[in-house]
């Protein structure tokens, strides 16, 4: 852990010196086929990080670590709701990957060629991942519970030479058909060859469909030899696809040095990692968190990294809780729609487990609420563990604004700038705002694990630079306080309008849960001839509260004294539960068509 000198000190050298910083950082941290002649360019909008240097992300995750003697060493362990078990090494992940390289080889997939991945998180989904890096194909990881139109608009946008699927996932004790949707969505689409099917039912694959292959037959028939790609550092490594203003999803590119160097730092950094560490982060590389701190952060650190197929809370709420017991968790990563969750169950289900292998929490993808935050520390951390809170988006690549251990905590507030990170809260103009006033977050200048562009569209990739004073705008309001410490108010675009006022809907949500007995809170607007717009909120209570004219009342009051008058709901409705997607963020979107009679047009990524 770090002592806020050492941190006040290293932060001081990463911004007077980035590129002695970096360098430093890339050197010790990956190895290079070829050390790069320049460390950073840029010619806004865009830039490039260690021009000229060679590496492959592949090796740096898997062949490094079996050289230095950590062949025998757990890489993954997969778990799914069953409780079936499965392990593999080191030595024979690097086999398997270079197999299954050698099959994408055979099938005329090469550098520079685009790879979907629609798979349950298995182990062959890291493997396919790590096959694409190894021969410098452009993988894009799609969240299997996306629709075939999506599926399709995602190949049709990469020109996608194969798809690799899974005939099935298993969520909550049910099998979701993968297989079909994939067929639907490369249906005609003449540059799709082939889908690669990991048949997890044992049976052939259809002679009929002749694009199809069964992921082990291609793989068992070649060599555990694949010599590794050699890629510039600029090449492209993935394509991730994030959902954007316009409604089209934007396909956020991440290149192979820069964003490995930085995942690989963020992680190891943030995490305080010890190298017999064994770490969960509990997202799917359907998303960014899943790239980065579940696949190529962990793995080039040689650390062993647990996965897990199904929901936290099946067969029963206390399932993740039984993993962390049964595989000495020392590092837990999840999301605070998750810990609330948890903290709706109650605390008896953690008590029942030793949770004491635990040394370190994170929390990701949102802002935590400090309610939940001191749950978190108390129940799942015994008062022992120090909480990372980490913000970041999928154009980061990586940890932004973070608490590291060892530093002042402070439930609810994302943290100070990483290494490298100068981060501002401004105005419109791009001018500072004063302490503890709210403003538009930005981060001045580039770092490695920026985005290196938006697919097919640079004009996207160039409106980040250009909103507010050539400066990265990440699109989230924020405060900073006296200590430089950034509290995240949510996005600046998910506002609501009352009576001329602008009202982000995290800063009423966070309102809401701060009140005894309210376990989560979805807000939306209605249209309102008086005001513009109003608010409502969807509550969920905990188990044994009443919620009756007197809790609404006393939630009202709160709220009043939490923000102020203009944000206190109009309406308030309890209900069971909220409409989230699979990675556990509140679909408000949901809320507000049925509040207002409209139809819903995609629920794919619904949960329930």
């Amino acid at each position: 852990m770090i002592t806020k000198k050492q941190f006040q000190k290293i932060y001081i050298e990463s911004i007077q010196n980035p590129e002695k910083f970096w360098a430093d950082v890339a050197e010790t941290s990956i190895e290079w086929f070829k050390k790069w002649d320049k460390v950073f360019e840029w010619k806004f909008p865009s830039y490039k990080w260690f021009v000229g240097g060679k590496l492959n992300v592949a090796y740096n995750c898997l062949d490094r670590h079996v050289k230095a003697g950590l062949r025998e060493k757990t890489a993954l362990i997969y778990l799914n709701e069953n409780n079936d078990r499965i392990t593999i090494n080191y030595n024979n992940l690097l086999k398997q990957v270079n197999k299954f390289a050698n099959g994408l080889k055979s099938l005329g997939v090469k550098k520079g060629d685009r790879v979907l991945i629609y798979m349950p998180l298995v182990i062959e989904q890291v493997v396919a991942m790590l096959a694409c890096a190894r021969i410098g194909a452009i993988h894009s990881v799609v969240f299997a519970g996306f629709s075939a139109n999506a599926l399709r608009e995602r190949a049709e946008d990469l020109k996608a030479k194969v798809v690799i699927t899974a005939s099935w996932t298993m969520r909550r004790g049910e099998k979701k058909i993968l297989k079909s949707t994939v067929r639907e969505a490369v249906k005609n689409l003449e540059f799709v060859k082939n889908i690669i099917v990991l048949n997890r039912d044992k049976k052939e694959i259809n002679s009929a469909e002749k694009m199809e292959i069964d992921f082990y037959d291609l793989l068992n028939n070649e060599s555990e030899i694949c010599e590794p790609e050699i890629m510039n550092s600029e090449d492209p490594l993935f394509v991730l696809y994030t959902s954007g203003s316009t409604g089209k999803p934007k396909g956020v590119v991440h290149t192979a040095g820069g964003f490995l160097v930085y995942a690989h730092y963020t992680l190891k950094t943030v995490f305080d990692i010890k190298p017999d560490d064994v770490f969960w982060c509990t997202a799917d590389p359907g998303w960014i968190t899943g790239h980065s701190y579940v696949t190529y952060g962990p793995l080039s650190n040689g650390l062993t990294v647990v996965i897990m197929e199904g929901v936290p809370d099946y067969p029963k709420p206390d399932n993740w809780y039984r993993i962390i017991e049964q595989e000495k968790v020392n590092i837990f990563y999840t999301s605070p729609t998750a810990i609330r969750m948890f903290r709706k169950y109650g605390e008896g289900y953690c008590k029942q487990h030793d949770l004491s292998s635990l040394k370190i929490l994170g929390t990701v993808g949102e802002p935590i609420n400090p309610e939940v935050w001191k749950w978190y520390h108390e129940f799942i951390g015994n008062k022992k563990c120090p909480i990372v809170d980490t913000w970041w988006q999928t154009e980061t690549g990586g940890h932004m604004i973070v608490t590291l251990p060892g530093l002042l905590e402070k439930p609810g507030v994302a943290g100070l700038p990483f290494y490298g990170i100068e981060a501002v809260v401004v105005n419109k103009s791009g001018q500072e705002v004063p302490t503890n006033e709210k403003g538009f977050l930005v981060i001045k200048k580039p770092w490695p694990g920026a985005l290196l562009d938006c697919w097919n569209t640079p004009d996207r990739f160039a409106k980040y630079w250009n909103e507010i004073g050539k400066m990265f705008f990440t699109g989230d309001f924020a405060i900073k306080d006296k200590d430089g410490y950034i509290q995240i108010l949510g996005r600046s675009d998910d506002v609501i309008n009352v009576s001329g006022h602008r009202i982000g809907t995290a800063e009423v949500e966070n309102a809401l849960v701060s009140f005894a007995g309210v376990v989560e809170a979805g807000v939306i607007s209605k249209p309102d001839e008086l005001k513009g717009e109003r608010l409502k909120a969807f509550l969920v209570l905990k188990s044994g509260v009443k919620g009756d004219n007197a809790l609404i009342s006393n939630i009202k009051k709160h709220v009043k004294t939490k923000i102020a008058t203009i944000a206190v709901p109009d309406e308030i409705e309890f209900v069971l539960s909220l409409p989230k997607t699979r990675s556990g963020k509140i679909m408000r979107r949901v809320l507000k068509a049925k509040e207002l009679g409209q139809s819903i047009s995609d629920l794919t990524t619904l949960e329930d």
